[in-house]
């Protein structure tokens, strides 16, 4: 079903909401549709555009004039994103693209809930929906996550040798900037990845090269990975999380490349060499 609100790239008169403007994808999101022309309202917590997800109050304010959202669900209190969904509906929205995560109809309640959530929530809403189905993304490795470990010279994890066709956050946000803007029917999910599969260990040695120092990779069991979580400080609920996010990876379900970004984009996505060589310039692992 979709409604008859849809967001034209010919008229500039609406808006488009971006949820987690702040963030790793959602900041590359407002930076693609300032950059075409598009207005934006940029949302977050702290930002100009105030939302915040425990609150509903921000919620019309942030959505005045939006006729297409950016989702990035919560890891937590993502029971709000229906209703949510269904308010910004009434408000005029017709247009929705979900971040979300490649093999999430694999996963169980330890992880990835939010993007589940999400994903239903605009498939019942009555609006155009795309869903962004991604794969890990290029970015772990030198903004959050695995930046710190690679900073002090190991990274560990339970993998092994499954490839990973790691995704660059601009080629997401490229992608999610065109389905935001794209006249007629869009409904339909986009898996998004790199070019090619690397297994951690050759990500790492990519790396290493370019930095021009020594990062070992070094394999764990997955009981060795949540010990190690837990000692570094992390809560149980996000340890649990990433294991259940690796043993998804065991599993093959994210492994082969997909053609997201080539179907919607007509270009090859960014490769992991590229990726590891800009950010080694930057300083990253330094």
């Amino acid at each position: 079903m979709q409604n008859n609100v849809p967001l034209s790239t010919d008229s500039h008169t609406d808006s488009v909401l971006v949820l987690g403007a702040t963030g790793k994808t959602g900041r590359r999101v407002v930076r693609e549709l300032r950059a075409t022309g598009v207005p934006v309202r940029a949302a977050s917590r702290s930002g100009d555009v105030r939302f915040d997800w425990t609150d509903p109050a921000t919620w019309p304010g942030a959505l005045e004039g939006a006729s297409a959202v950016y989702l990035v669900a919560p890891d937590e209190g993502y029971a709000a994103v229906p209703e949510f969904t269904a308010r910004a509906v009434r408000a005029g929205v017709g247009r929705f693209v979900v971040l979300s995560g490649r093999g999430i109809e694999h996963v169980g309640p330890d992880f990835g809930q939010g993007m589940v959530t999400a994903e239903e929530a605009v498939r019942g809403s009555g609006a155009e929906w795309a869903v962004l189905r991604a794969n890990n993304f290029n970015q772990n490795f030198d903004e959050d996550l695995w930046w710190r470990p690679l900073r002090d010279g190991r990274l560990a994890l339970p993998i092994g040798d499954v490839e990973e066709p790691f995704v660059d956050a601009d080629d997401v946000a490229a992608v999610a900037a065109v389905l935001l803007t794209r006249t007629g029917h869009t409904d339909g999910v986009h898996e998004v990845s790199g070019p090619r599969g690397l297994t951690f260990g050759d990500a790492v040695a990519t790396m290493a090269r370019a930095a021009g120092r020594e990062i070992r990779y070094v394999e764990l069991t997955p009981e060795e990975y949540h010990a190690e979580l837990l000692a570094d400080g992390y809560p149980e609920a996000v340890a649990r999380a990433l294991g259940t996010m690796f043993a998804l990876h065991r599993e093959g379900h994210t492994a082969a490349p997909a053609d997201g970004v080539r179907r919607v984009l007509g270009r090859e996505p960014v490769d992991f060499t590229a990726y590891a060589e800009r950010a080694a310039a930057a300083g990253a692992w330094s």
